[in-house]
């Protein structure tokens, strides 16, 4: 008995020296993370939803390089998945504890600085003024709000038009000549078109697959369903009924059903409905050429900026992207701003385009990635037409005063569609439930 005691003893002493162990270790940890290392570094906690296969590596080796490039800050990558990240961090900042940077969405950049969730960069910015010009000017102005900088733009995407060269020489097309206007992106695809035993084989162009009819709006009148300049709804203009009565009349040329059946069979990878050759076109991200390069097998294709409504009328595309942000309350703002610097200087941006294959928002980091040697061919005409085409990319921040319109919008344009409601009685209700929501937020 006296035995079994002693061992006892001997087992609890040794269990609360490992928790003091264990415990001290921790706080030690902490301590140096939330302030510095034992080098007298300045630790960043940078949070990010990049976890996967290929990007982690390559967000780590950009700031293993940045650490590596000096010695007063030392950053650490926080990877917190895309449900999380930010949930997490409004927790953080009303804890009054958040990350020292996070990446952000970038059409909610105003959004958040109206609820004081991010912080103000306009002192750094009057240090630093030529870091403005870096970007393109659009994704610049999104992360504004009264004037002041909340943000620094990272990447960004845009829609284009990705086509099957081979599909083309079939049907008799020019395959170095994709549609220019929508008279011309109907007439092609009804000749692309493959109908056998009553079923589609192939369809040209699917109305609806990659974008709908709000960007096809965007599209047409270069705004969407808001005027930002005047800072109010035109959900229901004239484009965008025109737009609306198009876009069903296409639709409705195959029909609903007809059109759900031959969606059913998509599927992605090599069963992508391009990519196995059961949609000759379709409008897709940029990014979309690595899904090509990695399971199309040598596939012909071309691309192209989105048709435009009539000749002169604009190939006017949609956009959207990332940010940086300092959140309020950061400990380490100012270290957080020279990581920000780094991450979108021509270097690491260039870095982070070419190896991810994505859209970046510095100027000059996007015309020298188009022209990376590491790219083949094909990948250099995909990426020299995006960046291009960032000049014909607008993109739509959340208005202030309506953040959560679209839910009013989107029911009327699915009722539109399933011919529940003319497509001008739809726009007409959905911009007096828009403007009527404007009324009572005020």
């Amino acid at each position: 008995m006296k035995r079994a005691k002693k061992i006892f003893l001997l087992l609890f002493v040794l269990a609360l020296s490992l928790s003091s162990l264990l415990f001290g270790c921790s706080n030690k940890e902490t301590a140096g993370e939330e302030g510095k290392r034992k080098d007298g570094r300045v630790v960043v906690d940078f949070w990010t939803f990049w976890g996967s296969e290929i990007r982690r590596p390559i967000i780590e080796k950009i700031i293993d390089d940045f650490n590596k490039s000096q010695n007063k800050i030392y950053v650490k990558h926080t990877y917190l998945p895309w449900g999380d990240i930010w949930t997490k961090e409004l927790a953080a900042v009303a804890a009054g504890n958040p990350p020292d940077l996070i990446v952000q969405d970038i059409n909610t950049v105003a959004q958040r600085a109206q609820k004081n969730q991010n912080t103000n960069l306009a002192k750094y910015i009057k240090k630093d003024p030529e870091i403005k010009k870096r970007f393109f000017p659009k994704l610049y102005n999104a992360t504004l709000y009264k004037g002041d900088p909340y943000a620094l733009p990272f990447n960004t995407d845009t829609r284009i038009l990705f086509y099957n060269k081979d599909a083309f020489k079939e049907a008799g097309l020019d395959p170095e000549k994709p549609p220019q206007t929508w008279e011309e992106l109907e007439n092609y695809g009804k000749k692309l078109d493959i109908k056998k035993g009553g079923h589609y084989e192939r369809i040209g162009y699917v109305p609806g697959h990659g974008i709908g009819p709000d960007i096809w709006m965007i599209n047409a009148n270069g705004k969407g369903f808001w005027d930002y300049e005047k800072n109010k709804p035109i959900i229901n203009s004239d484009t965008n009924v025109v737009t609306l009565e198009w876009f069903k009349k296409y639709q409705d040329y195959y029909g609903q059903k007809e059109l759900a059946t031959f969606k059913a069979e998509f599927g992605d990878q090599s069963s992508d409905p391009f990519i196995s050759g059961k949609v000759a076109m379709i409008t897709e991200a940029a990014t979309f050429y690595t899904k090509i390069r990695d399971y199309g097998n040598g596939m012909n294709f071309g691309v192209a900026p989105l048709p435009e409504r009539e000749p002169g009328s604009g190939h006017t595309s949609w956009g959207g992207g990332f940010v940086l942000e300092i959140p309020r309350g950061a400990k380490h703002a100012d270290a957080a701003w020279e990581f920000m610097k780094y991450l979108t200087d021509v270097k690491a941006q260039e870095y982070w385009a070419v190896k991810n294959f994505d859209n970046v928002a510095n100027i000059e980091a996007a015309k020298k990635a188009a022209k990376s040697p590491e790219l083949t061919v094909e990948a250099k005409k995909v990426y020299d037409l995006a960046t291009k085409n960032m000049e014909n990319t607008i993109l739509t921040p959340v208005p202030l005063a309506t953040p959560d319109y679209l839910n009013l919008v989107k029911p009327e344009i699915d009722a539109a569609l399933l011919g529940k409601k003319t497509p001008k009685e739809a726009l007409d209700d959905a911009q007096k439930a828009v403007e009527k929501l404007v009324k009572s937020n005020k």
